[in-house]
C-alpha cells in the first residue's frame, strides 16, 4: 500500500475521485437491480434511483476524504437515524454489502484498497441494523 487510505485524500484518489465513484455506485445500484437477493433492499427505494445514486455518490465523497459534498447538498448526514424509517436486518445489511462487494470488484481499484473499502463500508451497514434493531425491535 503506497499511501495509508483513510488518510487525507488517499482513499478517494484510491476510488478514482468523484467519476470513480459515479463509475461505483451505478455499478452498486445494476447489481442492486440484478441480484434476487437484493430485492427487498431495493423495494426499500424508489423506482428512480437518481436520488439515492446522488446521495450515495456525495456521501462517499466526504467519507473517503473527498469533498464533502453531501452536506453541501442535503444538509447533515445521520445515517443510523435516516435508515431508521426502515426495519433493516443483518440479511438486508449484508444483501446490500454483497451489492457493494460485486460493485468493488468490476472497479479498476487496487487489490488492497478494494478490501479496505469494503471493510470500512461494514461499519456504516453494522450501526444500521443496531439502530434499526434498537427502534424495531
Amino acid at each position: 500500500m503506497s499511501e495509508q487510505y483513510g488518510v487525507g485524500d488517499a482513499s478517494y484518489r484510491a476510488a478514482g475521485g468523484l467519476e470513480g465513484l459515479r463509475r461505483l455506485v451505478d455499478d452498486f445500484y445494476r447489481y442492486m437491480d440484478e441480484l434476487p437477493q437484493a430485492a427487498e433492499v431495493r423495494a426499500m427505494h424508489p423506482e428512480s434511483l437518481a436520488l439515492a445514486r446522488d446521495k450515495l455518490t456525495c456521501f462517499l465523497s466526504g467519507w473517503l476524504g473527498g469533498p464533502k459534498l453531501f452536506g453541501e447538498k442535503y444538509g447533515p448526514i445521520a445515517i443510523p437515524s435516516f435508515h431508521a424509517q426502515w426495519p433493516i436486518s443483518v440479511e438486508h445489511a449484508d444483501a446490500w454489502l454483497n451489492c457493494m462487494q460485486q460493485a468493488i470488484a468490476a472497479q479498476d481499484y487496487a487489490p488492497d484498497f478494494a478490501d479496505y473499502l469494503l471493510t470500512q463500508l461494514r461499519v456504516p451497514a453494522q450501526r444500521i441494523v443496531q439502530a434499526s434493531a434498537a427502534r424495531h425491535g
